[in-house]
């Protein structure tokens, strides 16, 4: 099971950090969670995957799921931190050129 933590600040931004293996039993879970952060008004998205051990394809899609949902809002999701074991299904999926990985979360949204 995943762990999954949410904190919400100021200007609409939702910080999402699963803690754990993000594959086909956590993902739907995630999934959801980035739904309702984004139907609650918190529009700005960064997922922190600094203590994501494992990501699988049904975990990607949870997150891509969650930047249609927040694109739709008129918002955007931003990755941040990712592990390498993470980055690495990112750089295999070409998926790091549309969630360029950020370097901090406090930061994510500041270009």
């Amino acid at each position: 099971m995943i762990e999954i933590e949410v904190d919400r600040r100021e200007g609409g931004i939702g910080v999402v950090v699963p803690k754990g293996r993000l594959n086909m039993v956590s993902a739907r879970q995630l999934k959801e969670l980035l739904g309702e952060l984004v139907s609650s008004g918190a529009t700005r998205v960064v997922v922190d995957l600094a203590e994501t051990t494992f990501l699988d394809s049904s975990g990607l899609g949870a997150i891509i799921a969650g930047l249609k949902s927040a694109r739709q809002a008129g918002g955007d999701l931003r990755i941040a931190r990712p592990t390498a074991t993470v980055l690495t299904v990112f750089q295999l999926t070409n998926m790091d050129k549309v969630l360029r990985p950020r370097d901090d979360v406090d930061t994510a949204f500041d270009d």
